[in-house]
């Protein structure tokens, strides 16, 4: 099972319900995950106030409050002091990706991904950003 030395607990963050259930049922069955999902930046910020997570899978576009506003957000508050953030994205192009980079992200994963690959994904931007630190 992929993630088994890898982070245990995941936050998930996407506003379309049908994205957060198809990454979560992946990350959960294929990857042995633990999975908490929100629907929209706000959400995400009441979740870690209460819980501490290993991981933050962050949708880019989202109403209200988009990933990178989230991400802000989350960090001006101290939340995820140390927590590496991916993000979700249907921009793939090397400039947006370059953006999201600058934010000081794990990584980007595309949209739409292959279910049966996200886990795996997962764990390949973990271990690229912890090398990364640890360099």
């Amino acid at each position: 099972m992929s993630g088994e030395t890898g982070p245990r607990r995941v936050l998930l963050v996407d506003d379309e319900p049908d994205i957060r259930e198809i990454a979560r049922l992946s990350l959960e069955n294929v990857g042995g995950w633990q999975v908490t999902t929100a629907a929209s930046g706000v959400e995400a910020l009441a979740l870690t106030r209460e819980s501490r997570f290993d991981a933050v899978l962050l949708d880019v576009m989202m109403p209200d409050l988009d990933g990178p506003a989230t991400l802000a957000r989350l960090r001006e508050e101290g939340l995820i002091e140390g927590v590496p953030v991916i993000f979700l994205t249907a921009k793939v192009q090397a400039a947006d990706r370059r953006q999201l980079d600058a934010l000081g992200a794990a990584g980007t994963i595309g949209k739409p991904f292959d279910p049966m690959r996200l886990s795996d994904e997962v764990a390949r931007v973990l271990s690229e950003d912890a090398a990364r630190s640890a360099g």
